[in-house]
């Protein structure tokens, strides 16, 4: 492992690209690049994906054995004081690691796959908390269309827990897009369609999850095969949407 290097000023240009991205959620698009922090999401990365750009450790934690042995994943290893690292990082309680990574190459939908899709939905937690039941239920591609909030962006990252990394994930997309996917869109509603129970879910199907007060537009409900309800027989009006889903994609997953 190269020595590491030391960081202690803020005006440090590597810092300064770490400040953008954390400041701004979808900077990555622009920047190309992204921020990964926290032991759980970096291990994450290191076991799914390509290499790092960059690690950035605390310099107070630096006497971890085991930060050490993540953070020599990456080519290039500086340290920082606490202070400083507070400065760019995205948590509350900031983590002692980070790794800068290469951000996403622009992907097109994969056909014939199970598979998500996201019509605007807005909060990041629902979105973090949607791919995590992608994941979990075998279910490998997400697609984001337009006016859902950034895929990347850190606090879906956070609620992601690492899924992203497991996941074929799109985003940026028109409606039209889905017409290559050469599989049947099941919608979900809180008021309409089949009980999910008894409907005859395809197998694979694209679920479509609809925006958080609005649901699923009109135009793609209208190229929807199926819309289908989930029973609540305690009487509340609706379900969570990333409560929802993991209960559809759960159901698919029954049925194979």
């Amino acid at each position: 492992m190269n020595e590491p290097l030391l960081i202690t000023s803020r005006d440090n240009p590597l810092l300064q690209r770490l400040r953008k991205l954390a400041q701004d959620g979808a900077g990555y698009r622009r920047a190309g690049e992204l921020w990964i922090e926290g032991e759980h999401l970096c291990s994450a990365l290191r076991e799914r994906r390509g290499a790092a750009l960059q690690a950035v450790v605390v310099d107070e934690a630096w006497v971890r054995p085991a930060l050490r042995d993540l953070a020599a994943w990456a080519p290039r290893i500086v340290r920082v004081p606490a202070a400083l690292f507070k400065g760019f990082s995205t948590l509350e309680s900031p983590a002692p690691i980070g790794f800068l990574i290469e951000a996403p190459a622009p992907a097109a939908p994969r056909s014939g796959v199970a598979t998500v899709v996201l019509d605007r939905v807005q909060d990041p937690g629902n979105v973090g908390s949607i791919l995590r039941s992608a994941a979990a239920f075998g279910v490998p591609q997400v697609l984001a269309l337009k006016g859902t909030v950034a895929l990347w962006s850190p606090k879906v990252l956070r609620a992601g827990m690492g899924a992203h990394f497991a996941l074929h994930l799109v985003e940026g997309l028109e409606a039209e897009a889905l017409a290559t996917l050469g599989v049947p869109l099941v919608a979900t509603s809180s008021h309409a369609g089949q009980l999910l129970p008894s409907a005859p879910l395809p197998q694979p199907c694209a679920w479509v999850l609809g925006h958080e007060g609005q649901g699923v537009q009109a135009e793609l409900l209208a190229r929807c095969a199926l819309q289908v309800r989930i029973p609540q027989p305690g009487g509340e009006e609706s379900l969570n949407v990333a409560a929802a889903a993991a209960v559809c994609l759960y159901e698919s997953a029954r049925r194979q």
